[in-house]
């Protein structure tokens, strides 16, 4: 009784075709990717304070901010480039501005904290962020080397663990869920940050986990079943890791979503990003992944020594 799961996404007995649809989800992945690099030059991202450079400031008026007199005040501060943005309450103030010499960047935080309260008296300043901008240069420069470094060593260790037919198949598909990440940032215009790069290191490593996950199976049926030809033996085992694939992409999406609904300005672009990796790294897993495998794999991925009766397939 308590040895069986409480619940299943999918019947155990299961099989469905996924390896009918591969072509075409190749060619949508490709395209959605193609469109997605042409979006990232341009318009291209829109880069956060981390990587801008700029100063930061939020604020809370004592009323419903009133944004001629603050953008007056700012321009009486010889402040006349501040770009101002109202986010969740009325009473709440985003206040940007470009970094100019690194060394009047305090100067700068209190002149705009001056004008503010000036403006509107009782205004309460949450918190100011600054960045210069050589650090800006220096962090952007960081972040992409290591998104650059991570899918290097997930090749090195997927290929040292399956033969290289698994690790060139599961690169590519994470380039392919990269990409299309790129596109989702420059589409809903969250900024780049680095913490949209630990989301986009987090949905790397998730979507790799995935994908060991289905590749283990298929290596155990590559020895068990011998003779099975490797377009069914891929379907077979996709369909075996189907619960365990959808069992754990609902978990972490469960866990994100109520970020990206109730997580404020500050977690929201975050964990958006997080819930279309979730998807996009599942679905590659299947329709991605396994299609350039076949590909790749067919008539040269070793076979066990045992061989094993293949089992009853249903037509899906």
């Amino acid at each position: 009784m308590f040895g069986r799961p409480l619940l299943r996404f999918v019947r155990k007995d299961t099989h469905i075709n996924f390896m009918r649809g591969r072509y075409m989800g190749l060619i949508v992945s490709t395209v959605l990717s193609i469109a997605s690099i042409i979006l990232f030059f341009h318009p291209g991202l829109t880069l956060g304070l981390d990587f801008r450079g700029g100063i930061v400031v939020e604020a809370k008026t004592s009323g419903p901010a009133d944004f001629a007199k603050l953008r007056t005040a700012l321009a009486a501060q010889h402040i006349s480039h501040a770009s101002l943005q109202a986010f969740g309450a009325p009473d709440d103030v985003l206040i940007r501005l470009d970094a100019g010499d690194d060394q009047n960047t305090d100067a700068v935080v209190d002149t705009v904290r001056r004008a503010v309260t000036d403006a509107q008296p009782g205004t309460t300043i949450l918190r100011a962020d600054a960045v210069g901008a050589s650090v800006s240069a220096e962090l952007f420069r960081n972040g992409m080397l290591a998104l650059g470094l991570s899918l290097a060593m997930i090749l090195v260790y997927i290929w040292f663990r399956f033969e290289w037919e698994f690790a060139l198949s599961a690169v590519i598909t994470l380039v392919l869920d990269l990409t299309k990440t790129m596109g989702f940032l420059v589409i809903t215009g969250f900024e780049f940050d680095l913490v949209m790069v630990a989301a986009i290191l987090t949905i790397l490593g998730y979507s790799t986990n995935d994908k060991v996950v289905v590749y283990d199976r298929v290596r155990e049926n590559l020895r068990k079943y011998r003779t099975m030809p490797l377009m069914e033996l891929i379907n077979l085992s996709i369909n075996e890791t189907l619960n365990r694939t959808l069992g754990t992409s609902s978990t972490v999406f469960l866990a994100a979503l109520p970020l990206a609904l109730w997580g404020g300005a500050t977690l929201s672009g975050f964990a958006w990003t997080m819930l279309f990796g979730i998807v996009v790294g599942t679905s590659s897993s299947i329709f991605i992944a396994a299609p350039l495998l076949l590909f790749m794999g067919e008539g040269r991925l070793k076979r066990g020594a045992k061989p094993g009766p293949a089992p009853a397939q249903q037509k899906s």
